[in-house]
């Protein structure tokens, strides 16, 4: 095989990110995927409502809210990875 010239040694330059406080960053991740924060809204809000009707005495509503927590949670989830697939394909093309 031939020797050929060896490959630079210089870095990559990295990507310049503008400084984005906490807010900034929140509002532009919401924007990408709103519904990964709606389904975080939603899970509290059924954990919430049940851990309020279990402190109240109220058994079967509370296993009810838990299931219903759990599918809030599968949505969130899937959201999360549906916008992160989006994201993916979107920076390819």
């Amino acid at each position: 095989m031939a020797a050929g010239p060896p490959p630079p040694l210089e870095p990559i330059p990295l990507p310049v990110y503008r400084d984005e406080g906490f807010a900034d960053k929140f509002r532009r991740k919401t924007r990408e995927n709103p519904l990964v924060p709606l389904g975080c809204l939603c899970t509290l809000g059924v954990l919430t409502y049940g851990l309020i009707s279990f402190k109240r005495g109220n058994t079967r509503h509370s296993q009810l809210m838990m299931r219903a927590r759990v599918v809030a949670q599968g949505f969130t989830v899937a959201a999360l990875l549906g916008g992160m697939v989006a994201t993916a394909l979107r920076a390819r093309s």
